[in-house]
């Protein structure tokens, strides 16, 4: 959503910080906020004025006409406000259909006026640009001032001036107080710009000898427009309307939805409910919504919310286990349904998102067959056939009643088989498998043909249907001819328009072509192949792909599949390069971040050759869209979105991820036009509509997604006079929504006679009316400010102007059927005969995806998972290791040893570390990394450098010492035996010997380590063999002691012995393998960084070996 309502003291505390006017603005700062929690010692502390002013106490919950409600005390002293409070303090309250309880108050000096001192002005944001009203009878009674009041609107990118506001606002304002309300009123419009308000009122505004005071106030601002406005914002909090409570499920999932780059909404309507739903898209929400509320449901709908926009399987558990959690927190005695719907995906792996769903119900199953709950599902696009699969499966193997339909099933039939109104076919009818793309699509030579199954929105019984629940609400079954106007409003004569109803612009009437080229701005590689991938099974000639632009990487080529071959195209480090070289490209499709979208748009609108662009970005700045449409619209450029998937002309063009994937092309069959054109605010949506227009006409000639935004770059009526004036369409189909007025321009043509061609139109988000609070749906746009906003006004208008409008969604497909069938039965409509078009290769990452093909793997991995949502050492997630401090000797444990390892291995292995870590500069490895540091190498060659030195020389003892000691030991040999064989051998004994160390100067980090061993390791038999070894070496000479590495490496086998967690050959084999002497390079590379470091802090030079530690010989047969 974008436009949202802040408190009074939100707006109050924005207006007293940052207006500039002239004007006196009085009490600036002078309000205080209760609670049921306030500490009134304190607030009087904080508010010293509350204690000598006049007061006015009222509540601050988005309730309006709070004068008339009588919900103000005025004129009171500070008891006076408490004795107020105690009878509305936590009391509850009814506001219109809305019951709430008074929470949050605030209090304010009272200003002694006059009646002739209050004035009304209200500035609220448009498509065209931002209307002030203002009257110079503000006040309670202020009436209806819409017609009463003084009107004046600011063009988009327009100044206002004090002599603007003077001239055609304040006519009726007594002269004394012109000037001070003009500065007043230009002052508060800049702060309304620049801090993206959308709507600002202030009833009364009183001013009295020049002074100015806000009393009165609500707001909503852009919440969009956080990311330009946080520093003046600062952490806003948006209350929920009056009558509904803000739940911490609501805030948790709203803090998902600000991480993500989805989109995740909830709201709860009626935590009691019995009817949940878990809806994908959102205009698909709204329909659902709907449909539940049509059913006579509105009194059990417990939420609203919606997911979309491809959110990962982590996500989706994340949003799927908060509802699960809250309608099985009370039982109901009739059970409960859980309605997992949606529309038909364009680009949200369905079968990725519901294995989260399917992770979420597997831990709540107890739950939900405690509460009796069946979960009925009806989805489609990529992939949806694995996740109905994976989704039927958990139904069957917990004992959940689990429902489940694809796109053959009617997108909302779901609802009334849930809710008893419908029967539930036992064996539902089931579409192609994805991978069924590869072959054509149908052999039936017309479509639509005879033998395709019919919708579910047509309720037929047959033998093989459980009998439908008797339900409490049921619906009277009108005919579907009560639902139409007659067919005699149809024109069926030639398309011509019969007049202008002043809507036409300059813009193209035909946006796309089988020669359309594009640039997509962004590196959106799927998206362009599913581009190419269509181009290709309409037979283009060439792709409709000509470059891609990327600012972040420099020029170059990208690879892509053309058909079966591969091509490049070039990628663009800058707009102008591309546009220069492709001089033929005419339409920009951008999937630029919101935060980019308006300069990359504007930018592009400076080239001549772009007619059309596609804005795809969701949550762009209102104040930012209509700019760019101002600009659009004197350049003659049709912009399609913000907010949408795009649209798509079968046989032609399609924008980014429209339509969905190839199968989906195929089986809605918009490889080819058919006769009907459709309009749609929502993307989701427009993919149902090619679904529900393919099953029952002869298919899409053109659709486009308008935007779910508030101000779409085009709107209905520019793209429904396009489809006009284009005589291939003979029919269109229009879904709006709730919020706007765009229908209106519709019934307009309609009536005016510039729209001759039959229009089915509905508008969705029909719920709303019948909800007691308002709701803000999926679509930042779906909100009605006015009565004849409303989806329902909408729908009678567009019915009584003469649209096709069905009685609900659920009835959308006959209607549509109804006119189809009425066209070709007089002719107007000839259906072509079906040509089959060429086969797509599947790319091997979805075959893989779906499990249609396998193949060897090139690595194989036990130790590490990255793939999921969190990080897995050995199977345990890295949240676990820092939850059970596992440490650094843990985590080696993990992904050296695939064990969780007894906290005192972990620590054996810590102090390993630590005592190898370093031992000087002189030794040999550390010598090479100070040289190589001093001749000005990096880092990571000045490591590797003393690491090449690590061998059975230096270092690497331990595994050699670890084996030696073993197999001696293993084979029985005694000591003395062990020593006197290896003299004999002529084999140096690994592990015994130090340079400097003796048994009479022993090796602290050898007595450190032995002490631990000693007290923790449950034996030590290996260490004790090695110790009665180094008795006999240093009874022969001083220095032959058990060093370091050898220490090491004979604890380390005793350690993997005696642990418990290794086999005595998974303990051999971890030796044999080498895993010791990781211990020392892993030790001792942190000792190598501490000597390059070092180097380049001292800053030393290049090293040179003086001469005088070299000594220079000749060759041995010269010397002789």
């Amino acid at each position: 959503m974008s436009a949202k309502a802040i408190s009074e003291q939100t707006g109050k505390e924005f207006l007293y910080k940052y207006i500039c006017t002239s004007a006196a603005v009085q009490n600036r700062f002078r309000f205080a906020c209760v609670t049921a929690e306030t500490d009134w010692d304190r607030l009087t502390q904080e508010q010293p004025w509350l204690l000598t002013e006049r007061l006015v106490v009222k509540p601050d919950q988005l309730i309006k006409r709070r004068g008339k409600l009588g919900l103000i005390g005025i004129n009171l002293d500070l008891e006076g406000v408490k004795e107020w409070l105690r009878t509305h303090l936590m009391k509850e309250t009814t506001v219109g259909k809305a019951k709430g309880v008074l929470k949050n108050f605030l209090i304010e000096p009272f200003v002694p006026h006059t009646q002739e001192e209050e004035f009304y002005v209200c500035i609220y944001a448009t498509r065209e640009g931002d209307h002030i009203l203002f009257h110079h009878e503000g006040g309670v009674d202020v009436g209806d001032v819409d017609v009463k009041a003084q009107k004046l609107l600011v063009s988009v990118d327009e100044k206002l001036s004090e002599d603007q506001v003077t001239e055609q606002l304040l006519t009726h304002v007594p002269d004394d107080k012109k000037e001070v309300l003009a500065s007043f009123i230009v002052g508060i419009f800049n702060l309304y710009e620049n801090l993206y308000f959308t709507y600002l009122e202030i009833n009364p505004l009183v001013v009295t000898e020049n002074k100015v005071y806000v009393l009165d106030m609500a707001a909503k601002i852009d919440a969009t427009a956080d990311y330009i406005c946080k520093a003046q914002w600062g952490d806003v909090q948006f209350p929920p309307p009056f009558g509904r409570e803000a739940y911490p499920e609501e805030a948790y999932i709203a803090d998902l939805d600000a991480k993500s780059g989805a989109s995740l909404k909830l709201t709860l309507l009626n935590p009691r409910g019995r009817i949940w739903t878990m809806v994908a898209g959102g205009g698909a929400s709204v329909v659902y919504s709907d449909t539940i509320c049509d059913l006579g449901g509105v009194d059990e709908l417990a939420n609203y919310g919606e997911y979309s926009g491809a959110p990962s399987e982590q996500q989706t558990y994340d949003y799927a286990k908060t509802i699960l959690a809250l309608m099985t927190r009370e039982k109901h005695s009739q059970g409960k349904v859980l309605i997992i719907g949606g529309s038909i995906a364009n680009f949200t792996n369905v079968a990725a998102t519901f294995k989260g769903i399917v992770r979420a119900i597997k831990d709540y199953q107890g739950p939900l067959k405690e509460h009796e709950v069946r979960i009925f599902v009806r989805r489609g696009g990529p992939n949806y056939q694995e996740g109905l699969r994976v989704m039927g499966e958990v139904g069957k193997t917990t004992g959940i009643p689990i429902h489940v339909f694809g796109t053959e099933t009617h997108m909302t039939a779901i609802v009334g088989m849930a809710l008893g109104h419908r029967p539930i076919p036992n064996q539902p009818p089931m579409d192609a498998h994805t991978a069924n793309f590869l072959l054509n699509a149908s052999n039936n030579a017309v479509t639509p043909a005879n033998t395709r199954s019919a919708s579910f929105s047509e309720t037929k019984t047959t033998n093989d249907v459980t009998p439908a629940k008797k339900s409490k609400a049921g619906l009277p079954a009108d005919s579907l001819h009560s639902l139409l106007w007659p067919l005699k409003n149809m024109v069926t004569g030639d398309w011509k328009a019969q007049a202008s109803s002043g809507c036409s612009g300059a813009k193209a009437t035909t946006l796309f072509s089988k020669h359309t080229k594009a640039i997509v701005w962004g590196m959106q590689t799927r998206a362009v192949q599913g581009m190419l991938d269509f181009d290709y099974v309409c037979s283009r000639e060439e792709p409709s792909v000509a470059a891609m632009v990327y600012p972040f990487t420099g020029d170059h080529k990208q690879k892509f599949y053309w058909g079966h071959k591969e091509i490049l195209l070039p990628v663009y480090k800058n707009m102008a390069d591309a546009m220069k070289k492709h001089s033929e490209v005419d339409v920009l499709i951008s999937f630029a971040s919101l935060r980019s979208a308006f300069d990359s748009t504007v930018e592009a609108m400076q080239y001549p050759q772009i007619h059309t662009i596609a804005i795809i970005a969701e949550g762009i700045p209102e104040a930012q869209t209509r700019r760019m449409i101002k600009m659009a619209d004197e350049k003659g450029v049709t912009i399609i979105g913000p907010a949408t998937v795009g649209g798509i002309k079968p046989g032609c063009f399609k924008i980014g991820n429209t339509g969905g994937m190839l199968d989906n092309i195929l089986a809605s069959k918009l490889y080819r036009p058919g006769s009907v054109a459709y309009v749609s605010r929502s993307g989701g949506m427009s993919n149902e509509l090619n679904n529900i227009i393919s099953r029952t006409t002869d298919g899409v000639y053109e659709g486009v997604a308008i935007g779910g935004d508030r101000y779409p770059g085009s709107t209905f009526m520019d793209h429904v006079l396009r489809y006009q004036d284009t005589p291939g369409i003979k029919m269109m189909v229009v879904l709006g929504e709730i919020g706007g007025t765009e229908e209106y321009k519709i019934c307009q043509g309609i009536t005016e006679g510039r729209i001759t061609k039959p229009v089915v139109c509905w508008c969705i988000g029909t719920c709303a009316t019948m909800f007691a609070s308002e709701v803000q749906f999926g679509h930042a746009g779906a909100c009605a400010n006015q009565a004849s906003e409303t989806a329902v006004a909408k729908n009678q208008a567009l019915r009584d102007a003469g649209a096709f409008v069905p009685k609900s969604f659920d009835e959308l497909g006959n209607v549509i059927r109804t006119v189809y069938d009425e066209l070709v039965a007089n002719g107007t409509i000839v259906p072509a005969q079906e040509v089959p078009p060429p086969t797509v290769p599947m790319d091997y990452s979805w075959a893989r995806e779906l499990g249609l093909i396998r193949k060897p793997a090139s690595f194989m991995t036990s130790i590490c998972d990255e793939r999921g949502q969190e990080l897995i050492y050995a199977g345990m997630p890295i949240t676990e290791v820092f939850k059970e401090e596992m440490g650094l000797g843990g985590v080696l444990g993990l992904l050296w040893f695939q064990r969780r390892l007894p906290r005192y291995a972990c620590q054996f292995i810590e102090m390993c570390l630590m005592v190898t870590a370093d031992h000087g500069p002189a030794v040999s490895g550390a010598h090479n990394t100070i040289v190589c540091a001093r001749a000005g190498k990096d880092l990571i060659s000045s490591l590797t450098s003393g690491l090449l030195t690590i061998g059975d020389r230096f270092g690497g003892a331990l595994d050699a010492a670890a084996k030696q000691f073993s197999k001696a030991f293993d084979s029985g040999m005694l000591p003395m035996e062990f020593v006197n064989k290896m003299k004999k051998d002529g084999k140096l004994i690994m592990g015994i010997g130090h340079r400097v160390k003796s048994i009479n100067n022993p090796d602290m980090r050898v007595q450190i380590l032995k002490d631990f061993v000693k007290q923790h390791f449950p034996s030590t038999q290996l260490l004790d063999y090695a110790l009665d070894v180094e008795k006999i070496t240093t009874s022969k000479k001083p220095n032959l002691i058990l060093n370091v590495d050898g220490f090491i490496g004979v604890a380390f086998v005793d350690l993997l012995r005696t642990c418990g967690g290794f086999t005595r050959d998974e303990a051999d084999e971890f030796v044999e393998i080498g895993a010791l002497n990781g211990i020392f390079v892993l030790g001792r590379s942190m000792g190598f960084i501490g000597h390059y470091l070092d180097q380049k802090r001292l800053k030393q030079g290049l090293y040179r070996h003086p001469w005088d530690d070299i000594s220079y010989v000749l060759p041995e047969h010269m010397s002789m």
